[in-house]
């Protein structure tokens, strides 16, 4: 049987959540996410949310919105991994590489997404760059991790060059091969 995103997706959180609980005793927290209004917050600390995920509430489970402000056709995949839950960023490794796993926390996140997206592929256009979509952050802020529009494949990719190293074959591969990473609260 063939795996989706959002299967691998599911089943990524699913490890994610069930690693905090088993090393903390609580569900994953952030203080990054703390004061900003989501469905996920199951309860709020001193400076920090606790959070659990959610069923992407939105009847538009796509980023055609994306696509038609910049004419153009986006990969397959990047639909259902904006649009199966609402969650908060989860911190993984791939391959020696720790990152933040980017997901949508809120409805009112997913046009803030939607927007960075555009944002994200424009500047890629002016600079005459092969279109990328980001899906995680890394500790450098001028690397990502991103699906290379073209081809689906996962790069490693300095912002604003050509720079770029294929990670995995495809972005289903990719969230497979992902470790939760819990770094507790202080």
């Amino acid at each position: 049987m063939n795996t989706t995103v959002s299967e691998a997706l599911t089943q990524f959180t699913q490890q994610y959540v069930t690693k905090w609980k088993e090393q903390t005793g609580l569900s994953p927290a952030s203080c990054d996410l703390y004061g900003i209004p989501s469905p996920c917050v199951i309860r709020t600390g001193e400076n920090w949310v606790y959070w659990e995920p959610q069923a992407f509430p939105i009847a538009d489970k796509n980023l055609n919105k994306v696509a038609t402000a910049l004419d153009i056709e986006l990969q397959p995949m990047i639909h259902p991994f904006y649009s199966t839950q609402l969650a908060g960023d989860m911190k993984a490794q791939f391959e020696g590489h720790l990152l933040n796993l980017v997901q949508v926390w809120s409805e009112e996140d997913f046009i803030r997404l939607q927007e960075n997206l555009i944002g994200h592929l424009v500047t890629q256009k002016r600079l005459k760059l092969s279109p990328t979509l980001f899906i995680a952050t890394l500790e450098s802020d001028l690397e990502m991790i991103s699906l290379c529009n073209l081809t689906g494949e996962i790069i490693l990719e300095k912002f604003g060059s050509k720079e770029k190293r294929v990670l995995a074959p495809n972005l289903i591969h990719f969230i497979q091969e992902l470790t939760p990473v819990v770094e507790p609260l202080e």
